[in-house]
C-alpha cells in the first residue's frame, strides 16, 4: 500500500495510543533504519531509542556499516544512556519482540542482514513505523495500526510529537519515574532530525512544520540556557553539532567518575559517590543532567554487570536540597525479586518505581554514616534474594 497522511486527529491518536501501548507492554526492541542513514535517520532512531530507555526498556539500534563522523555525538548518547549498536541480526534474533522502524520510504530501503530480516517476517514481533515520506513509490513497513506515518518536516518530528502525548501522561511518568521526558539529549537528538532534513527551516511547506520547528527550537535553547552557565542560542546546525560535542564529553567524565568507583558484592554492583565527590564532579561538568543521566547509565551497566541487582548512591547538589539519592535497577535477564521489597524491607516513604527499577530519597541528616547505610541495604537485600 502507498503511504498516504493520517486523514484525522482521531486516527492519529489511535495510533499514537497504540504504540504507547507497546511501549509499556513490550521489552526488547531492535531499531532500525535506511541503508546509509543521515540525519534524520539516525537522529530518530536515537530519539526513540531514548523514550524507550526511560521506561526501563532494552532498546539497541541497528547499523551494519560505519556512520559518518558528523552523527558521532549521536552513538556518543546511545553509550551513555545504555542504548546499544547492533551489526549482526542473528545474534539477537532470539531475544527482540517489537522492530521499531524509522524514516524509511519502503521496505527494500531498510537496512538489514539476514537476522533482522527475519525478525521482520516473524508474525509474533510487532513492527511500529515512523516515516514522512508520503504517496510517490512509498510502501508501509510497520503493522497496520502501528504506523505514525504521515506529513511532518521529518521522521524526528513525529517522534516529538508522540513524546508530546506520553508528557501528557503524567500519572504514567510517576510511576516510571520519570520528571521530565524532554530531556536535553531527547530534545536535541529530536531537533537535530528536524534541522537536518529542512535546512534550518528552509525547506518546511507547511505552518504546521514551521509551527514544530519553533517549538523544539526554543526547548532546545531554553533547556541549555538553563543548564549551562553561559548563555546559549544555537542559530545553526554546525552551532547544534559543537554543542552536542561538548555535551557528550561531559557525559563521559561523568560515567567514567562513577564507574571508577564501582564495587560487586555477591549480588549487586554499586558506586557510592560523596558529597565531596558531588561538589569536585560538579566543577568539572557544571551540569547537573549529566550526573542524573549518568547516575541511570551507571545503574544499567552495574545491573547486567552483576547478573542481579545495582546500587548507586550520590549526594545532591547541597545548593538544590538535603537529600541523598539511591537508584536501584534489576538485570533484564534476573526476574526472581522485585525490588519495591526493598522500600518495604527498610520502611522507605520517599520513593517508588515498579519491580525492575527503583529510586529513593533519605535526608542528609538522617544518616550518619552513608557507608554503613548502604552496607546494611547490601546486606539485607543479599540475605533475603538468597532466600
Amino acid at each position: 500500500m502507498i503511504k498516504t497522511p493520517i486523514e484525522t486527529i482521531t486516527e492519529k491518536n489511535r495510533i499514537i495510543n497504540n504504540i504507547i501501548d507497546v511501549i509499556l507492554k513490550r521489552e526488547h526492541f531492535l531499531i532500525m533504519g535506511h541503508r546509509s542513514p543521515d540525519d534524520d535517520c539516525i537522529a530518530s532512531m536515537v530519539a526513540i531509542a531514548l523514550i524507550l530507555v526511560k521506561f526501563h526498556k532494552d532498546a539497541r539500534i541497528f547499523l551494519k556499516g560505519t556512520v559518518h563522523e558528523h552523527f558521532q555525538y549521536l552513538l556518543n548518547i546511545c553509550k551513555y544512556n545504555s542504548i546499544s549498536i547492533e551489526n549482526n541480526g542473528n545474534r539477537i534474533s532470539d531475544t527482540i519482540d517489537t522492530i521499531v522502524v524509522c524514516d524509511t520510504p519502503k521496505p527494500s530501503m531498510v537496512e538489514m542482514d539476514e537476522g533482522t530480516k527475519k525478525l521482520l517476517d516473524d508474525k509474533d514481533v510487532i513492527v511500529v513505523e515512523f516515516d514522512h515520506h508520503i504517496g510517490a513509490d512509498s510502501t508501509y513497513i510497520g503493522d497496520k495500526g502501528y504506523s505514525l506515518v504521515t506529513e511532518a518536516s521529518s521522521a524526528a518530528e513525529l517522534i516529538g510529537h508522540l513524546a508530546f502525548k506520553l508528557r501528557m501522561r503524567t500519572q504514567l511518568l510517576e510511576k516510571y519515574q520519570i520528571p521530565d521526558l524532554f530531556t536535553r539529549n531527547l530534545v536535541l537528538a529530536i531537533l537535530t532530525g528536524i534541522i537536518g532534513d529542512s535546512k534550518m527551516g528552509q525547506l518546511l511547506k507547511s505552518s504546521r512544520e514551521r509551527r514544530y520547528y519553533r517549538i523544539f527550537s526554543t526547548i532546545f535553547n531554553n533547556l541549555l540556557a538553563r543548564e549551562t552557565t553561559r548563555e546559549t542560542n544555537c542559530a545553526n546546525m554546525g552551532e547544534v553539532f559543537n554543542e552536542l560535542q561538548r555535551l557528550s564529553k561531559s557525559e563521559e567524565l561523568c560515567y567514567n567518575y562513577f564507574i571508577n568507583r564501582k564495587k560487586i558484592s555477591t549480588s549487586i554492583g554499586w558506586v557510592i559517590l560523596t558529597q565531596e565527590d558531588i561538589e569536585k564532579l560538579m566543577t568539572k561538568c557544571n551540569d547537573r543532567e549529566s550526573i542524573v543521566t549518568m547516575a541511570r547509565a551507571v545503574a544499567d551497566t552495574l545491573a547486567e554487570e552483576s547478573k542481579k541487582l545495582s546500587l548507586v548512591v550520590y549526594y545532591d547538589n547541597t545548593r538544590e536540597s538535603e537529600l541523598i539519592q539511591f537508584r536501584m535497577r534489576r538485570s533484564h535477564s534476573y526476574k526472581s525479586f522485585d525490588l519495591r521489597n526493598v522500600l518495604d524491607l527498610f520502611s522507605i516513604k520517599d520513593g517508588g518505581g515498579h519491580e525492575g527499577a527503583i529510586g529513593f530519597r533519605i535526608p542528609k541528616n538522617s544518616i550518619k554514616n552513608l557507608d554503613e547505610y548502604v552496607q546494611k541495604l547490601i546486606d539485607g537485600v543479599e540475605e533475603v534474594i538468597s532466600q
